[in-house]
């Protein structure tokens, strides 16, 4: 039996399981199973790994993808550059365990947003400034798009919520979420903007995939905007850790 994993804390909101286990069903996969393993903190993952040796690779999520760094072995480079891991493949050899990590979450990322992309989106506001957002920052970089990062308190490189004025809006009509306000149970939360200020030529995007619709992406509806949730981004990176596994 092989098994393939999710490393995160809380898990409830995961998709992960489902989505594999219904691959392994449909695409005559035998012996493989997909397991959630809530872990609270990093630290128990030497643990995890020695007391299941059938594991073969795992998925990272909130709140350990910048803190699972120091456990691994090698890091792929655009990884590196990110500074963020949501993949590790886990090899065996002789006893001991080795672990490589890479981060998929940019290349579900670019793969979903570019078909999206119009000429006015040379500008991007990104909500947030977590292990997503490094992946997101990533693929900005790499499109050549340039970005203003937006928290709840004061960071370096980063403006707050309330800076945000009718004239940044205006000239950045790129938006992206990549905090978890929205996501269920609370689904009444979102990054506060003023929302009068979008328009149709802005697109606005949503790392949160459950609910499909969060109260994020419904307001900048309203005003018209294009919006796009994180469904396929998680299809895209999942394949893309499917591969990894498998090579």
């Amino acid at each position: 039996m092989k098994t393939y994993g999710l490393i995160g804390f809380p898990l409830s909101h995961s998709f992960s399981k489902k989505y594999f286990t219904e691959k392994f069903l449909n695409d005559g996969i035998a012996d493989h199973q997909y397991e959630l393993y809530s872990i609270e903190n990093v630290k128990s993952l030497p643990d995890l790994l020695s007391s299941n040796e059938s594991i073969c690779g795992l998925n990272v999520t909130i709140p350990h993808k910048v803190s699972v760094l120091p456990f691994l072995n090698e890091i792929e480079e655009a990884a590196e550059k990110i500074g963020a891991v949501n993949c590790i493949c886990v090899k065996r050899f002789q006893g001991e365990t080795y672990l490589k990590g890479f981060n998929t979450d940019a290349y579900g990322f670019e793969k979903s947003l570019t078909p999206l992309l119009q000429p006015q989106h040379t500008k991007a506001l990104v909500f947030g400034d977590g292990g997503a957002a490094k992946a997101v920052k990533y693929v900005l970089k790499k499109l050549k798009i340039e970005f203003q990062v937006v928290v709840r308190s004061v960071t370096e490189n980063a403006i707050l919520y309330s800076e945000v004025t009718p004239e940044i809006l205006a000239s950045h009509k790129l938006l992206i979420n990549t905090t978890p306000l929205g996501m269920s149970p609370n689904i009444d939360t979102f990054p506060e903007i003023d929302f009068t200020h979008i328009a149709d030529q802005h697109l606005a995007y949503d790392l949160v995939y459950n609910p499909l619709e969060t109260t994020f992406l419904l307001k900048a509806a309203a005003r018209g905007a294009v919006t796009k949730n994180g469904l396929e981004m998680l299809h895209q990176q999942a394949e893309k850790a499917w591969a990894i596994w498998n090579r």
